[in-house]
C-alpha cells in the first residue's frame, strides 16, 4: 500500500460524550493521506508533549539524533500547566519504595521505573536547573515558586538547548506501522521515525487535549485497551442530605465501599460537596468506585460502638434532662473517637436518623440509639455517579500493562514503540503520585531509546 502511494484507511476511538466520557466501538474514519505527500524523517517522534512526552525526548537526546514532539494544542503542557491548581504537586517526600502502594492494582509494574528515577532524582533534576522544591505538611512536594509554569519552562527551555523540535498545532489523524518504523500523519505535515514514544495522556481534562486519542491509535498498532474510566474523581451521591454543609471536611476517616459484598476500604480525608463527596479519601477510591455503590462513612470506628453505646446509656441514666444535640456535640475528644461533632453534623446525622432536634437523652429509645449509632459508624450514602472527565483528575484504565515490558516501556507487540504516562493502565493516588509516574516513565523508556541509537 505505501509503494503504491496510499495508505489504508485506519479508525480510531473518540469521546462522544459533551463531559469527554471515552466510548469504546464508536468510530471515525480517517484517511492518512497519499505518500507523494512530503514526508518528514527523524530518528524519534514523541507524540504529546506532557511531562512524560518532555522528560522522554529530553533523556532521549543524544548528539546527531533528529528528535520531534508533536503536540496538538497551540503550546506545551496545557495540562501541566493547571496540576495541583497551577502549583504543581510534581511528586510526594517518603521512601520511594513506599510509593508503590499508590497507584491502584498496578504499582507493581511501576516498580522498575519508580526505582530507577525516583522522587529524589526528580527533585534533583529541577534543582540542577535552577529550580528548587519545597515539601509542604503532609509530603507533598511542590517547585518553590509554586508555579506550574516554572516547571514546564525548564522542560521546554531544555529541549531548546538541546535542540529538540516541538512542532504545535499538529493533531495526529493516524500512526501506522511500514516497514522502516511507523509514519504519523497529523494535519499539518507527515513524519516518519523508526522509533515512537506515545505519550498522549488520558481523558481527564479533554479540554487540555487530554482527549483518549493515544487509546485509538495504540488500539490500531495492536493493543488492547481496559476499560477508560474518570479518576480521582468527586462521586455524586443519590437523594444526598449534606447539600448545605459544603465545605465541611474531615480528617482521616475510614470510607467502606460495598458492591452487594464489601470491596474496599479506605481512609482518607473527606469534603462535603453541594452535591456528593470529594476530598483526597474519596478521590484515591473513586477509581473503584461506580454508579449505584454503596458507601458508607465512619465519622466514629466500629471498633468503638460499643463504647459509644454505654457512653449514650450513662448520659441518658446521669443527664437525661438535656438535650441529645447538646450531648453530642459536646461529647468528649476521648469518648468515644478523637472526632468532634459539629452542631450542623450533629443536627443533620439526627434527622437522618429519624430522631426529633428537641429530643431529650431520657426519651432516646433503643431503637432511635441504634439507629444513631449506625450512622454514626457508618453512614450509608448511594452513589448516584461518578464525575466525568471534566471534573477528573486522571484517568483509570489504558493499555494494558502485560502488553509492555515494564523494564523498558516498550510495547511487546510492537519494536519501536514505547508508551509512557498515563495512557498506560496505571492511575495514582493524589499527593504527586501521578506526575512522579510520568517523569519515571519518561526516563525508563529515555534510556531504552537512548541505547538503541547508534553514535553518530
Amino acid at each position: 500500500w505505501i509503494k503504491r502511494g496510499y495508505l489504508a484507511l485506519f479508525h480510531k476511538d473518540i469521546p462522544s460524550e459533551p463531559d469527554g466520557k471515552y466510548k469504546t466501538g464508536e468510530r471515525k474514519e480517517i484517511l492518512a493521506g497519499k505518500d507523494d505527500d512530503l514526508i518528514q524523517d527523524y530518528d524519534l517522534i514523541v507524540v504529546g508533549a506532557g511531562p512524560s512526552g518532555l522528560f522522554c525526548a529530553i533523556n532521549s537526546f543524544q548528539k546527531g539524533k533528529r528528535i520531534l514532539i508533536l503536540e496538538k494544542k497551540n503550546s506545551p503542557g496545557h495540562k501541566l500547566l493547571i496540576s495541583g491548581s497551577g502549583q504543581c504537586n510534581i511528586t510526594h517526600a517518603g521512601e520511594i519504595s513506599d510509593f508503590l502502594e499508590h497507584y491502584g492494582d498496578h504499582g507493581r509494574f511501576l516498580r522498575p521505573a519508580l526505582l530507577g528515577f525516583t522522587n529524589c532524582d526528580l527533585i534533583s533534576f529541577f534543582a540542577r536547573s535552577g529550580l528548587g522544591m519545597v515539601q509542604e505538611k503532609g509530603g507533598k512536594v511542590f517547585p518553590e515558586s509554586m508555579q506550574s509554569r516554572d516547571v514546564l519552562n525548564v522542560l521546554t527551555a531544555q529541549c531548546r538547548e538541546l535542540g529538540i523540535e516541538i512542532k504545535c498545532g499538529q493533531a495526529a489523524r493516524s500512526i501506522s506501522r511500514i516497514e522502516d518504523g511507523v509514519l504519523v500523519s497529523c494535519t499539518g505535515g507527515r513524519y516518519r521515525s523508526r522509533l515512537l514514544v506515545m505519550a498522549t495522556g488520558g481523558c481527564s481534562y479533554p479540554a487540555t487535549g487530554s482527549s483518549g486519542d493515544g487509546y485509538g491509535f495504540a488500539r490500531i498498532l495492536g493493543h488492547s485497551i481496559s476499560e477508560i474510566g474518570p479518576a480521582l474523581s468527586p462521586v455524586i451521591i443519590k437523594n444526598y442530605p449534606f447539600s448545605d454543609l459544603a465545605g465541611l471536611s474531615f480528617s482521616d476517616l475510614k470510607i467502606s465501599l460495598y458492591r452487594r459484598i464489601k470491596i474496599r476500604e479506605h481512609r482518607g480525608d473527606i469534603l462535603f460537596t453541594h452535591d456528593g463527596l470529594s476530598g483526597p479519601g474519596i478521590l484515591d477510591l473513586s477509581r473503584y468506585i461506580r454508579a449505584g455503590d454503596l458507601i458508607k462513612i465512619s465519622f466514629i470506628p466500629e471498633e468503638k460502638r460499643e463504647e459509644l453505646e454505654k457512653w449514650l446509656v450513662e448520659k441518658s441514666q446521669n443527664d437525661g434532662g438535656k438535650k441529645l444535640t447538646t450531648a453530642l456535640a459536646g461529647m468528649p475528644l476521648s469518648l468515644p473517637t478523637g472526632l468532634q461533632l459539629s452542631i450542623r453534623l450533629t443536627k443533620r446525622l439526627l434527622q437522618i436518623s429519624g430522631i426529633a432536634l428537641d429530643l431529650q437523652l431520657s426519651q432516646l429509645t433503643r431503637e432511635k440509639r441504634n439507629r444513631l449509632i449506625d450512622n454514626l459508624t457508618g453512614l450509608s450514602l448511594v452513589v448516584s455517579d461518578v464525575c466525568g472527565f471534566n471534573a477528573a483528575m486522571c484517568t483509570r484504565g489504558g493499555v494494558l500493562t502485560a502488553e509492555v515490558d515494564p523494564k523498558t516501556m516498550q510495547s511487546r507487540l510492537v519494536q519501536g514503540l514505547y508508551l509512557v504516562g498515563e495512557v498506560l493502565d496505571i492511575d495514582g493516588d493524589t499527593g504527586g503520585y501521578n506526575l512522579q509516574a510520568a517523569f519515571s516513565t519518561g526516563m525508563l523508556a529515555a534510556r531504552s531509546i537512548k541505547s538503541t541509537f547508534k553514535p553518530s
